[in-house]
């Protein structure tokens, strides 16, 4: 060690410390690989991942010792400075190793939840520590504790191993000082960019397969999560992902995509707001949106899934329901998006945690509260959540019932109360607003179908075991859901209510393909009163959830939303469902031709089967590439143009 000290003089702590994170690093997606030998083995990825991710993992090294490359040849050896910050350098050290170690050792957790590397959803829900914490400490004591020995452990190595490279440090000539700083910082730049073109590498230069994990074995979770901070800073700009088109040519495409004539688009500064007549012709109806936490297709028996949800499969005989509904996204607040604004996603963050979505954006509370509704958000957990409340009470909402409004709850989890708790304040408050004589809208979101899985003691059979499991929480989500039906059913506002039954996403979207397409099948089960059963193959999409609602309840839709009116019949051509997944876009059709867009990579053409769920390459129409690829871009274009705001629909309607 000491030859090698002498050598590299006072760059061997940086050397050191770059050869330690490269090793860490490199053991540990070693050990990802073969966690996931069987995709990576499909992939064909185990030289495009070691390969390329000890590409990154110099990257992410190389920006990490930036800045103590160059202090280092300034300051050591200067006394009085040197102590100092040769303890700082220590610090540096330690604090680096840590993070690298701490985020490689909570990315298995993530993967089994995310079937991605920690990525901006990481970031995120740091913002909410009370919620996370929660369900952390109930759901994942084991990985806590692992975490936290390793943690105190790794810190203490690095600082044995700090002391040890700091330690009886040659100095550098004054006259070299300048000069080795400068170059190192310009190997340590050259390094971080990787690329001697006038762009600097990012994950998609890297990207081999169109499974998104084996693309993000590639990188390490440092990086990607440090990436992803990068793009929510510049989130606005995130059409920038998918091939250009002008602005005029999507909404052309978008116009010709809907079900009514492009000649009747005549704002000048909402390209899609359009006024189209409700198919229900009576007294207006009240609305009820029960959003149900993380209900795949696949759990509800009914829809040929899991034999757990009887409460369901036994609304589906006298509902209108979908076979084909697919989400629009993998996040709580995509669906919230969609089911109550009709809007397209995009790559960016949900428009309830944007800032343009804050208030005057549209959504049916905007236009059911104009028409006189009493509009109403139903939570179980603190709906500061993710934005939830700010996103509603800015946009339509008067009324939020969450945590705090429960007295007495009978069961209280990580994320809020159980389904039983919310069903009966749901319940309540029906009873109440109807009484009142006034309209109302309550759109209800659950919370026990979320992981750690908690629900109350003794109310079902468990399906499997441990208790605590996703099949447990569903089949008890659909018992609670039961139990509300029979009082529903009994009560007066009945008839006079319209339900629907929908999920906000799959539970888990995971696969070895750029979509996984059956992951985003969701359940979509219109009830109540005067609703005719019936069973409806047709594709949709959740955008097309609020203007078929505000049909059926008899309120002409006059807005900016793109969804089909399903009371309507759809010309084949023109149904569709829209899906995003992290940075993909897909669009696909009711033949099930599919067309993918991945940040920066060629257009993607399939051919879906729904038996197999697989993606078979083939060559579809440039008409229909154009309409999928403007699909693509408009979420981003509506937003930073404001085609969604509120006060210009307003304007129109008073006038």
């Amino acid at each position: 060690m000491d030859f090698i000290k002498s050598l590299l003089t006072v760059f061997f702590p940086i050397v050191a410390t770059f050869v330690c994170g490269i090793i860490l690093l490199t053991l540990s997606r070693i050990s990802l690989c073969l966690w996931q030998r069987e995709r990576v083995r499909n992939a064909r990825g185990v030289r495009p991942i070691l390969v390329s991710g000890l590409r990154m993992d110099v990257v992410t090294m190389c920006y990490l010792l930036i800045l103590p490359s160059l202090l280092t040849s300034l300051f050591t050896g200067i006394e009085p400075i040197n102590d100092i910050w040769l303890i700082f350098l220590r610090v540096w050290i330690v604090a680096g190793l840590w993070l690298l170690v701490y985020m490689e050792i909570a990315t298995p957790t993530f993967i089994n939840e995310y079937d991605v590397r920690p990525n901006r959803f990481f970031v995120e829900y740091l913002i909410y520590p009370k919620e996370v914490m929660s369900m952390l400490w109930t759901g994942y004591k084991v990985e806590l504790f692992l975490g936290g020995v390793i943690s105190i452990f790794t810190v203490y190595v690095g600082w044995v191993f700090s002391g040890l490279v700091v330690s009886n440090l040659p100095s550098l000539e004054w006259y070299w000082r300048v000069p080795f700083g400068l170059l190192t910082v310009a190997l340590c730049v050259l390094g971080a960019r990787s690329s001697f073109g006038h762009r600097g590498i990012n994950p998609s230069m890297i990207a081999f397969s169109n499974d998104n994990l084996m693309n993000d074995l590639a990188l390490n979770s440092t990086y990607s999560v440090i990436y992803a901070m990068k793009l929510m800073r510049k989130e606005q700009d995130s059409a920038k992902f998918y091939p250009k088109m002008s602005q005029e040519k999507v909404i052309e495409l978008i116009q010709d995509s809907t079900h009514v004539s492009t000649g009747a688009y005549t704002h000048p500064k909402l390209p899609t707001l359009i006024r189209r007549p409700a198919s229900y012709k009576g007294k207006p109806k009240n609305l009820v949106i029960l959003l149900q936490e993380s209900l795949g297709s696949r759990f509800v028996g009914g829809l040929g899934g899991l034999p757990l949800t009887p409460n369901l499969d036994a609304i589906l005989e006298e509902s209108w329901y979908f076979t084909r509904m697919y989400a629009t996204g993998t996040r709580s607040i995509r669906g919230i998006e969609a089911v109550t604004s009709g809007f397209s996603p995009t790559p960016a963050n949900a428009i309830v945690k944007l800032p343009k979505g804050q208030q005057n954006f549209y959504t049916i509370a905007q236009t059911l509260s104009y028409h006189g509704y009493h509009t109403q958000f139903i939570y179980g957990g603190e709906s500061h959540f993710d934005n939830m409340k700010g996103y509603c009470l800015g946009n339509g909402f008067c009324d939020i019932q969450d945590l705090p409004t429960f007295i007495n709850p009978q069961f209280v989890g990580s994320w809020g109360v159980c389904d039983e708790d919310l069903y009966d304040k749901t319940h309540q408050q029906l009873t109440e607003r109807h009484a009142t004589g006034q309209p109302f809208f309550s759109f209800v979101f659950t919370t026990t179908n979320h992981s750690p899985f908690e629900y109350p003691e003794g109310k079902i059979e468990p399906y499997n075991s441990p208790a605590a499991t996703r099949e447990n929480t569903v089949k008890y989500s659909d018992f609670a859901f039961g139990e509300f039906i029979k009082k529903a059913k009994a009560s007066d506002y009945w008839d006079e209510t319209v339900f629907i039954v929908v999920a906000d996403h799959d539970s888990r979207v995971y696969g070895d393909q750029a979509i996984p397409v059956n992951y985003f099948n969701i359940p979509a089960i219109i009830f109540g009163g005067g609703i005719e059963p019936k069973k409806d193959d047709r594709i949709a999409s959740q955008i097309d959830i609020p203007p078929t609602l505000l049909s059926l309840i008899g309120i002409d839709n006059y807005g900016p939303m793109i969804g089909h009116d399903m009371t309507q019949d759809i010309p084949n051509e023109k149904l569709r469902a829209i899906m995003q997944y992290h940075n993909t876009f897909g669009w696909m059709n009711n033949d099930n031709q599919a067309v993918i867009f991945q940040a920066d990579k060629p257009i993607e053409t399939y051919q879906y089967d729904n038996q197999t769920h697989k993606l078979h390459s083939v060559e579809l129409p440039q008409k229909m590439i154009d309409t999928a690829n403007a699909n693509a871009l408009w979420g981003s274009l509506a937003y930073k143009q404001d085609y969604y705001h509120w006060g210009e629909v307003k304007a129109m309607l008073d006038s």
